[in-house]
């Protein structure tokens, strides 16, 4: 059955991938076309001579991105099912489709939109060569102490349960949630590498395009899971009420 679900998971996660592909070639790489050309003219201001391209743009922007996203929504779709597999039954008396949604959203907030706070998404022309490293391990810090705080804040709510109720421990299990996100946002670096004159429009719209392609993503590979496992699990009888 887990191998089953695993495969699914991967299907469901590459099909998502295609269309946060087609979201991300729609709206982000216009920004990043807009970022390149902005990097290019400081260059040339500042003497340097312009980079050698290894890749063409357009390789970039039309297979090499689709490449990239395949195989991030294969990866992405396979430790989604296995999560899956663990949760089911055991968080609640949720139907797979429910569930996957749940955890898709529980996925989204863990691993994109808490750390896209604290370390949102920069175009080309964005950020210190110097520090890519400082940026990078303080970026997987803030994932992998999320969702270490998301399981926390679940495993609290399910011990309150029987004593506040679902919906009580619920709020409970949020404010947590909340508290120790606030805390790791406090506590771990800040970095701020933006050009004084780099175009803000530029920069608000490419974070508003990688974020939304990472909703597609997660939306897509929820709903689309929650439909193949639910063929393979089956809908458990009395469970209409959750989904």
């Amino acid at each position: 059955m887990a191998g089953r679900l695993l495969l699914r998971g991967m299907l469901a996660g590459i099909l998502a991938a295609c269309l946060a592909f087609l979201f991300a070639r729609v709206f982000g790489e216009p920004q990043v076309n807009l970022a390149i050309g902005y990097e290019a003219a400081m260059d040339a201001a500042a003497g340097e001579p312009p980079e050698v391209e290894l890749v063409s743009r357009a390789v970039q922007a039309t297979a090499g991105l689709l490449t990239a996203a395949v195989m991030y929504g294969a990866a992405y779709g396979g430790v989604f099912a296995l999560v899956f597999a663990t949760a089911y039954g055991r968080i609640g008396r949720f139907s797979p489709r429910m569930l996957a949604m749940l955890l898709a959203a529980g996925g989204f907030l863990a691993v994109v939109l808490v750390p896209d706070l604290k370390y949102p998404a920069n175009p080309p022309g964005v950020g210190n060569h110097e520090t890519i490293g400082l940026r990078t391990a303080a970026y997987f810090e803030m994932v992998v102490f999320s969702i270490c705080a998301l399981i926390m804040a679940v495993l609290a709510g399910r011990s309150l349960a029987a004593r506040l109720g679902n919906w009580n421990a619920s709020l409970c299990g949020a404010v947590a949630f909340v508290v120790l996100a606030g805390l790791l946002q406090w506590a771990l670096p800040t970095v701020n590498e933006v050009p004084d004159n780099f175009p803000a429009q530029v920069l608000w719209h490419f974070r508003e395009a990688a974020l939304g392609t990472q909703l597609v993503l997660w939306g897509g590979m929820g709903f689309g899971f929650g439909l193949l496992a639910e063929r393979v699990l089956g809908r458990p009888h009395g469970l209409s009420h959750y989904g």
